[in-house]
């Protein structure tokens, strides 16, 4: 056993310099500058050590990932597949495209079959629990593509509330992309993850929805990789969702 792995722990730098945030030296700065907290406490000693199987470890506010065994990734879905690890109709499904990893990951929330765009792969069921509560306020963005012209009084109108059958939506934002003959391209914005959202608040609205993608959860953005691939998301991106989803 090293002097770093006494039963009691282990040093704080080389868990952080083990998890990628910057090398042992590195890290015994940023202690030293009160940068790094553990379960909610700011640490400054640079012998402090701690349990990486349960420690809480923040840099500059950002949670950083200590255990390797859980694994994040940001999938675009293609139009036509279905929110699913399985599908007993034999229809195309996420599960489809992550089939041969020895993982085993489930898909965090769900894009009905005709959405396309960003879909959130792991299995750290504690994130994907908060990522998909609506009380967490996690945004997700969407782009829509409408018929029609879209007035400009609409987005303070989705801000203020619209009823729906199942209870009363808003947006958190709503900006114009473009607009062509006879159609409109929009940006939503909201944490609600009701089925078909976005699709029934516009049609509410009188502007039913031609094409719809979704862009961001969080901060991760889907940007633009081919139909059906997947990524990895960086420490920054789960940091970032950790982070929005409070934990």
């Amino acid at each position: 056993m090293t002097s770093d792995e006494a039963p009691e722990g282990v040093r704080l730098q080389k868990v952080l310099a083990k998890a990628g945030i910057a090398s042992r030296r590195a890290a015994e700065e940023l202690i030293a500058q009160g940068r790094v907290s553990v379960d909610g406490r700011t640490v400054r000693e640079q012998g402090h050590r701690v349990d990486p199987e349960h420690a809480v470890i923040h840099v500059d506010g950002m949670r950083v990932i200590l255990r390797e065994d859980l694994l994040y990734f940001a999938f675009n879905k293609p139009k036509g597949v279905h929110s699913t690890m399985t599908d007993e109709q034999g229809r195309p499904c996420v599960g489809d495209y992550v089939r041969n990893r020895s993982d085993r990951l489930f898909h965090v929330g769900r894009l009905d079959a005709e959405t396309e765009g960003l879909l959130l792969l792991t299995n750290d069921g504690d994130l994907a629990h908060r990522l998909m509560h609506p009380s967490y306020h996690v945004p997700k963005t969407y782009l829509a593509e409408v018929d029609g012209l879209v007035p400009r009084g609409l987005g303070k109108r989705l801000r203020a509330g619209v009823e729906l059958e199942d209870g009363p939506v808003k947006v958190d934002a709503f900006r114009v992309k473009d607009m062509q003959a006879g159609k409109t391209l929009v940006e939503v914005v909201l944490h609600e993850g009701r089925k078909h959202i976005v699709r029934r608040l516009l049609a509410e609205v009188g502007f039913p929805v031609r094409k719809l993608v979704r862009t961001a959860v969080g901060d991760v953005q889907l940007g633009n990789p081919k139909p059906g691939s997947l990524r990895r998301l960086t420490r920054d991106e789960v940091g970032g969702l950790y982070r929005a989803a409070g934990l």
